[in-house]
Order: C-alpha cells, then sequence, then structure tokens
C-alpha cells in the first residue's frame, strides 16, 4: 500500500513539473489586484528571416492577460538584457531601428524586434536556453499610434481606381529625377495581395532594366516563382538576365552595405529602374526618399510621393484625414530622413538634403563616382 501510496506522489509530482513551466509563461496573470498583466519565464525561438525573438506565447493568450495594442511594456530576459518602455503593436508601426514588441497577425507567438534594425536575438546576446518575461509599462501610452497605423486594405482590383492605383506603381520626379527613369511598386513577383501581375505589365510598359527589391533574397523569389499562380513573365526575364539585385532589412548596417552595392549596380547599369518591396511602402519609401534626396528633391517634395502610397492603399490625405496623415508623416518619414541627415538639431524641412545623402551613402562606402555616376543617371 505505502509502495502504491508512494508512486501516486511521485507521478503527481512529475505532472506538476510538466505543467509548472507552461504555467508560468503562458499565464502569468494580472499583478496587483488585477491592474497589471505580466508574463513570467517564457521561452524564446530566434527568427533570422527578419532578426527577431518570438516569446512563445500565442498573441491570444497574450492578449488575454490584460496588455492591449498601444501599450509600454518591458521585457526582460534571463541574461540581463532588458528593453523598457517600448511599445506594443500588431504592426510594424515604430520608427526604424528603434525596438518593439509585436503580434503581427499570422504569427504563431508575439515578437520582440528592432523594427528594419540589427537582429535583436544577436544584439541581445540571446541563446536558446533563455527565458523572457513582459510586464506593462503604461497603458495606452502609445495609443496615437497603434490608433492611426492601424490601417487596411482590400487585395480586390475592382476596389481601385486603376491598375497603376492597385499596384502602387508610378515614376518618381521629385528633385530633378528625369521622367521615366525611376519607378517603384508594390512587388512584381510575391503575389500574396494578387499585386504582382500588373505591376508586371506596368514595369514591361515602362521599359524597366533593373529592379532592385528590398523584401526578398534568392530563396523566396525561387519559391515565387515555383508558385503556380506565378503570373509575372517580365519580371523573369529581367531576373534570368541578371536584371534583379534582392537586398533586405533597410535599418541595418548590414543593409547600408547592401544598399551601396545596389545603388553601385544601378549606376553601371541602363535604366529604368524599379524599387520595390512587398507593397513599395516603407522599406521602398526610404530608398525612394534617399535617391530623391540625392537628385536635390526638397522636404515637401519627398513627402508628397510617399504619402501617395497611403492614398493609393488606404485613401488617406491631408484633406481626407489630416490627423492620421500627419501621425504617418511625424512618426514614419521623418525619423526616416533624420536617418539619413544624421544629426541632432537641423530642421529637416528646411535643410538643403542632397548633401546629407551624399555623406550618408560615402560614409556607408559608396566612393564619390558611383554617387555622381549614379546621381546622373537619374537626373542628368
Amino acid at each position: 500500500m505505502a509502495k502504491k501510496t508512494a508512486k501516486r506522489w511521485m507521478g503527481w509530482l512529475l505532472l506538476v513539473c510538466l505543467i509548472l513551466p507552461l504555467a508560468a509563461c503562458g499565464a502569468g496573470g494580472k499583478q496587483k489586484g488585477g491592474e497589471e498583466p505580466a508574463l513570467r519565464d517564457c521561452a524564446i525561438i530566434h527568427e533570422p528571416e527578419f532578426g527577431g525573438v518570438y516569446i512563445k506565447a500565442t498573441i491570444d493568450e497574450f492578449n488575454a492577460l490584460g496588455f492591449a495594442y498601444g501599450d509600454s511594456v518591458n521585457v526582460a530576459f534571463s541574461n540581463g538584457y532588458v528593453l523598457e518602455d517600448i511599445p506594443y503593436y500588431n504592426g510594424y508601426y515604430t520608427e526604424n531601428g528603434k525596438p518593439l514588441l509585436i503580434a503581427y497577425p499570422g504569427y504563431d507567438y508575439v515578437k520582440a524586434a528592432i523594427n528594419n534594425g540589427d537582429d535583436l536575438w544577436t544584439v541581445a546576446g540571446l541563446g536558446e536556453s533563455d527565458l523572457a518575461s513582459v510586464t506593462l509599462g503604461e497603458r495606452g501610452k502609445y495609443l496615437e499610434i497603434q490608433n492611426a497605423r492601424d490601417i487596411h486594405y482590400e487585395d480586390d482590383r475592382t476596389l481601385y481606381a486603376s491598375d497603376v492605383v492597385f499596384a502602387n506603381f508610378r515614376a518618381i520626379r521629385a528633385g530633378g529625377i528625369k521622367d521615366g527613369v525611376l519607378y517603384r511598386s508594390a512587388s512584381p513577383c510575391d503575389n500574396q495581395h494578387n499585386r504582382a501581375p500588373y505591376v508586371d505589365a506596368l514595369i514591361a510598359e515602362a521599359g524597366v532594366q533593373f529592379i532592385l527589391d528590398l523584401a526578398d533574397n534568392e530563396e523566396k523569389i525561387g519559391k515565387y516563382i515555383a508558385s503556380p499562380d506565378f503570373a509575372s513573365p517580365y519580371f523573369l526575364s529581367l531576373y534570368e538576365a541578371g536584371g534583379v539585385l534582392p537586398n533586405m532589412n533597410f535599418g541595418s548596417e548590414e543593409f547600408r552595405s547592401k544598399i551601396v552595392g545596389g545603388f553601385t549596380a544601378m549606376a553601371h547599369c541602363d535604366g529604368p529602374y524599379l524599387i520595390h518591396c512587398t507593397e513599395g511602402k516603407d522599406r521602398t519609401g526610404f530608398v525612394c526618399m534617399l535617391l530623391e534626396a540625392l537628385a536635390g528633391a526638397d522636404y515637401r517634395e519627398i513627402v508628397d510621393d510617399y504619402m501617395l502610397t497611403y492614398d493609393n492603399y488606404y485613401g488617406i490625405t491631408q484633406e481626407s484625414d489630416k490627423a492620421k496623415y500627419d501621425v504617418i508623416v511625424d512618426q514614419l518619414l521623418d525619423p526616416m530622413i533624420r536617418t539619413v541627415v544624421g544629426e541632432e538639431g537641423i530642421d529637416i524641412k528646411a535643410a538643403e538634403l542632397s548633401g546629407y545623402a551624399e555623406a550618408f551613402l560615402r560614409n556607408a562606402g559608396m566612393s564619390d563616382a558611383d554617387i555622381e555616376l549614379l546621381r546622373t543617371r537619374i537626373s542628368g
């Protein structure tokens, strides 16, 4: 009888040992009388494609603890690395190069990352045995940005005024850029939003000869081409001829060297040129802003071109929704321009941006000769 009791207790003890780590991670619970949610000692997984750290709580589990989009949170890893007062969003709404906790639709877990920056896993010096805890910083601190950026578009062509609007396709004419030389768009190869065939037809009509792809690597492009819904023959012809250069992650130091490689290749190839990412929005916006500045565009011209994307996708203009328009410019585009300027206290709205664009590229390793050749290619 004593042996059976001992075995029963050993069984219960083993079950408790198995359950406790899951409970500690999945149900951190509300603290201080239900006021502050917390998630304790969760396992983590490296997400290497864009560089981030999955914290092994599903989005629904995490939100059920009481966290809400727009909150400020603190993320502490067991190796001692801490992220304090970072936003919790359901999209990549923070400034480039800044950390956030994100519950992106479709992700298996919430993820801590540096938006378009270096790999947080490497930056934080994390290993597979490390754990993460999340606590509330300030309720709703970043809610204004969450509300302004939590916008959605449709993938049905019939809901848009034209193929051009649907594809977010246009020639860039800011500064001294020559007409018909530089274009931007959504992806001509990734058809997850049904836009690739439309982009492909438009770039064929424009005679694009060189594509700088800011969303993909060779492996991803291969998967698009092998997909049953791939219908971008012009892109394929350019890719097979070596006219497509994949480039990713524009906030990282690695990207700076990659963009120099991309711009140098552009300088030594005939145009017209296309810049794209998945939607032709943020990564494309940064690179096009840099080229526009190099060609002598002023702040207002850069804003006007950048915000055309938000008109195309969401119908957001100064007239239709000034509050959202202003938040997008202030929180997204202005930090991009400041990244290029690289100096505190400069009035970016009045600055001559071409010199800063030159310096940015020169500091990233592009030669003066290639900078001038690129400028000549796009602006004459």
